[in-house]
């Protein structure tokens, strides 16, 4: 999960030992619980806790699992670039053996980007540098980022409020490689499963598609734990991501009931809390599985039965009372991404407008719609009009209308600087509040430009 919302909570709130918040939270039902004692339950503190004996975790963006074996560390994931110093120096304090082997649950950067930190620690103190494990697709994923690296600096630029959509590539083409340039790539790969054994500890590592083709899971039965990695997140799954390459969310709900038979005592996520006992870790499992399987099976049903995009996006829905549970909450991504992703991954990229097969460029559209209007300013002044009515959906197409027709036309982008600011502060995930203030700030920075 790239540079996700768990990166907005406070580092300095850490207090409660992570498997007893998670405890509570869960024993408690869920629903309206939220945070006992003010803690999120998702935290950046890089504060290290002792799991069981032999077993850490570092909280972090994202987190790093340790099992100390007989013959070395294994780490599971390794943080950011951002935080990986920080990561290794809690971890150095509870242990100072050689780290002999990392793994990656997937390649997202905010699981890969502190290798270079663990690499650098190995090297000051004499230690070969752990070999590194990961799925076949983590090398293509890493080859991906080199090929795009200033579009995915602009998306992440645009979604956590860094610059405005017309700034976005300048800076990120000037900023630092999007996959750090010290990152370690993988040493051993592999297409299924396969087993790691360390100092007589044992690592099933599965491969599963969800949030990405290339996530890894394992199993180790002396712990009777699983090593989950962004299968599990704590917020709502980040299964739709407008800005990102293909999900998989039926796959993901798949990998997610092979879990479950595991009948785990522990449920370790790369964020979030983990989770002891058998119950509690098959709740969560079984609640994240439902909600997928049932946004599949919703999606494909109004496919087949011939209903457009636009149609299903606006019919499909997860029960409330399920969004209310602190592992599912919509903070990142929301039900609606999803289903355009079901959409993408099972019937293609056109939402069945025959007009949008081969669209006219939207500048002539807008100019031509605007002159059927009688000019830009009845339809700002309309699009104003919906934006204090609360109809914020219809008001965004009708200033982008506007700003399209005319854009240097100061009275539309102030307008349109104010409708996106109603509609960033109205919304509940990550993903829409990045897209949608980007926009304000990007109206604002035209308003700016010209005086």
């Amino acid at each position: 999960m790239t540079l996700s919302p768990k990166r907005t909570d406070p580092a300095s709130i850490r207090t409660a030992d992570p498997i007893e918040l998670s405890t509570r939270i869960i024993d408690a039902g869920g629903g309206d619980v939220g945070d006992p004692g003010g803690e999120p339950t998702n935290r950046t503190s890089n504060e290290l806790t002792e799991i069981d004996d032999g077993l850490s975790i570092v909280e972090s963006f994202s987190h790093v699992y340790t099992l100390r074996t007989d013959d070395g560390l294994v780490c599971v994931d390794a943080s950011s670039a951002f935080t990986g110093a920080k990561v290794v120096e809690s971890l150095r304090a509870w242990d100072t053996g050689r780290i002999s082997d990392l793994v990656y649950t997937h390649g997202h950067v905010d699981h890969v980007g502190g290798s270079g930190v663990i690499a650098a620690d190995a090297d000051a103190r004499g230690h070969a540098r752990p070999e590194v494990i990961g799925h076949d697709a983590v090398v293509d994923r890493f080859h991906r980022y080199r090929d795009t690296d200033g579009y995915n600096n602009a998306i992440n630029l645009r979604q956590f409020g860094g610059v405005s959509a017309r700034s976005g590539l300048a800076i990120a083409a000037a900023d630092r490689p999007f996959l750090p340039a010290d990152t370690l790539w993988p040493t051993r790969t592999y297409s299924d499963r396969t087993t790691l054994v360390v100092g007589g500890t044992e690592l099933q590592l599965r491969h599963g598609r969800g949030e990405t083709d290339d996530h890894t899971w394992a199993w180790v039965p002396s712990r009777r734990a699983l090593l989950v990695g962004d299968f599990v997140t704590w917020v709502f799954p980040n299964a739709g991501n407008p800005q990102k390459v293909q999900r998989y969310p039926l796959e993901w709900a798949r990998a997610l009931r092979e879990m479950q038979a595991h009948d785990a005592e522990l449920l370790l996520p790369a964020h979030g809390l983990p989770v002891r006992g058998v119950e509690r870790v098959r709740r969560v499992l079984g609640d994240l599985a439902s909600v997928l399987e049932g946004l599949v099976a919703d999606t494909l049903e109004r496919m087949n039965a011939g209903r457009t995009i636009d149609e299903i996006i606006h019919e499909v829905t997860v029960p409330a009372e399920m969004l209310e549970r602190p592992w599912l909450r919509p903070v990142y991504d929301e039900p609606e991404f999803v289903v355009r992703n079901i959409w993408r991954l099972y019937g293609g990229w056109w939402g069945q407008d025959p007009a949008e097969l081969k669209p006219a460029p939207r500048p002539a559209l807008a100019a031509e719609l605007t002159g059927l209007a009688g000019g830009v300013e009845p339809l700002v002044a309309r699009a104003s009009e919906l934006a204090e009515a609360g109809d914020l959906r219809l008001a965004c197409h009708l200033i982008e209308l506007a700003v399209a027709a005319e854009p240097e036309h100061r009275g539309a982008h102030t307008a349109r600087a104010d409708i996106y600011q109603r509609r960033r502060d109205t919304e509940l995930s990550l993903m829409s509040k990045g897209v949608f203030a980007a926009a304000a700030r990007d109206s604002a920075s035209v308003l700016g430009a010209d005086g």
